[in-house]
Formats: C-alpha cells, sequence, structure tokens
C-alpha cells in the first residue's frame, strides 16, 4: 500500500512539474489553436452521456471509463494542459481533466465551449500544494492562493481525446 501511495505521490508531483515546464516543448506539446475540433485521440459524439448523468452515475463509484458531453469552464492559462467540465445544472461539483501521458493539450481559449471528452473518471483526494497550483495556472489572485488551506475530494477525468463541438 505504501508502494502504491508513493506511486501516487510520484505520479502527481511529475504531472506538476510537466505543467510548469516549458524547456524541451515539442511540437505535439505546443498549445493549440481553435482550427483543431479534435485534441488527442479521436473522439466521436455518438454515444457520449451528459456530464450530469456521469455523475448520476459515479455516486457510488471510485472509477468509471466514460464518454461524456459536458461544458468547459477553466482552461490551463501556462499551456492548456488541464481544463474544468462543468454541469449546466447549479451546485454541481466540477471535474478536472487531465490528458494522457500529457500527451496533447487543448487551447486556453476553450472555457465556454462544449466538449466531449473521453477516457476514465475517478474520485480522488487533490493534495494542497497541487490545488493551488492549479489556482496558479488558472490565473487565481495571490489571496485566492492562500486561501487554500484543506485537501480537497474531487473528480478527475484522463481524457483520451477531446472533441470540440462548438
Amino acid at each position: 500500500m505504501r508502494f502504491l501511495s508513493f506511486l501516487l505521490f510520484l505520479s502527481l508531483g511529475l504531472a506538476i512539474v510537466a505543467c510548469n515546464s516549458s524547456k524541451n516543448a515539442t511540437s505535439s506539446t505546443t498549445t493549440p489553436t481553435m482550427d483543431a475540433k479534435v485534441f488527442g485521440a479521436k473522439v466521436k459524439a455518438k454515444g457520449a452521456i451528459s456530464y450530469d448523468q456521469m455523475l448520476a452515475s459515479m455516486s457510488d463509484k471510485k472509477e468509471m471509463p466514460a464518454k461524456i458531453e459536458g461544458k468547459v469552464e477553466g482552461v490551463c492559462q501556462v499551456k492548456g494542459c488541464w481544463m474544468n467540465i462543468v454541469s449546466d445544472e447549479p451546485g454541481q461539483p466540477k471535474m478536472m481533466v487531465k490528458f494522457k501521458d500529457y500527451g496533447f493539450f487543448v487551447p486556453k481559449d476553450l472555457s465556454g465551449h462544449k466538449v466531449v471528452i473521453e477516457g476514465v473518471a475517478t474520485r480522488s483526494v487533490t493534495s494542497v500544494d497541487e490545488l493551488r497550483h492549479y489556482a496558479e495556472d488558472a490565473g487565481k489572485s495571490a489571496a485566492e492562493i492562500a486561501a487554500i488551506t484543506k485537501p480537497k475530494e474531487e473528480l478527475k477525468f484522463l481524457a483520451t481525446g477531446v472533441l470540440v463541438l462548438d
């Protein structure tokens, strides 16, 4: 169990470092523009469930493979290396979406667009350091970042591909 915890901690640390790193960027890891409609593996809209349907299905699960249609609420403003999906219903939690193997990014101006994502949804606890890192990437103020003092159980999604619908 300690070994698994160590691997999870190491993976999260590497993800944080990789998100901040701009050295050795290749053409496959440069920030894309909205000219493209698919990022990562090819995704089709057919068979996608709504974000709200996924939330209902995840109520008793820790992990679930899924194809989800949802609205982008925020994107990493450093590189486009993560985004948040939100419900159309007020009061529902948002979901952090990262991209498999750090293999692709999305446009930094994707907020407000509808997308279909394919991959695996999970529930996990996010550390204070990681929450602060994401807040910094999102352009939050120093006061907002300092106000983050507790870890948070969150929905996360590891996407293999993203299709922009609008």
